[in-house]
């Protein structure tokens, strides 16, 4: 079922970049309809781009109202906080842009349930803990995870991603690479420079047919002899 947003007197991302005297939402800066897929006569949200917006604020649960939503960016701004969990329900998403924010916590499961999700940009936050292993699983395209505060070792499923490009830099993963490493033949670029991996790459890496840029500097000076 579609739905549409009207507007109230209460603003999500503030006045800097919703026009407060618009009655149609779909006139907001940075917001754009296009007819619902279920009634082609209704016009929803189906995409938000308030990049470099100097935004101040958490993101709001009631964003979960926006069902058709397919692309969220948000990117360069000054948002906080965590990821509501009620976004699980945003079944459409197919990218999510949360670069550049102030952003805090865990990865938590409603990123491994949007079950369109194709790009995925969490680089410049302050997210931490481990990432789930079903990350993995997911059938994305690309994913920026870099410049957190991540800290696991790579999974041994690292090697059923779908992925072509990863960037893992500047995070705290630690350990061996997993043999699977070698598995991934759709990966075209990974970055794995300024972590704490801390063994030789594994010898399956010849046979990534696809691999056009491997940038491991950091971690080449962590291996033995």
């Amino acid at each position: 079922m579609a739905i549409k947003l009207y507007s109230g007197k209460r603003r999500c991302f503030g006045n800097r970049i919703l026009r407060s005297h618009q009655s149609d939402v779909c006139n907001y800066t940075g917001v754009y309809c296009a007819p619902a897929l279920d009634n082609k006569r209704i016009r929803t949200v189906a995409r938000i781009d308030l990049n470099h917006g100097d935004i101040v604020r958490c993101l709001l649960e009631e964003l979960r109202l926006l069902t058709d939503l397919a692309l969220f960016h948000i990117n360069s701004n000054r948002f906080c906080g965590t990821i509501p969990h009620k976004l699980i329900k945003l079944n459409l998403m197919f990218e999510l842009d949360l670069r550049n924010n102030w952003f805090i916590g865990k990865l938590l499961e409603v990123i491994l349930k949007l079950p369109l999700l194709k790009f995925l940009d969490l680089r410049f936050n302050e997210f931490e803990g481990t990432i789930p292993k079903e990350l993995f699983d997911k059938d994305l395209d690309v994913s920026f995870i870099n410049h957190n505060q991540f800290r696991f070792n790579l999974p041994d499923n690292f090697g059923n991603s779908l992925i072509s490009v990863i960037v893992l830099a500047n995070n705290k993963f630690h350990g061996c690479m997993p043999t699977s490493f070698g598995n991934t033949t759709g990966l075209e670029d990974i970055i794995l420079m300024n972590n704490g991996f801390r063994s030789r790459l594994p010898e399956q890496i010849g046979g990534m047919v696809s691999l056009e840029q491997l940038n491991v500097p950091h971690f080449i000076n962590n291996i033995s002899n």
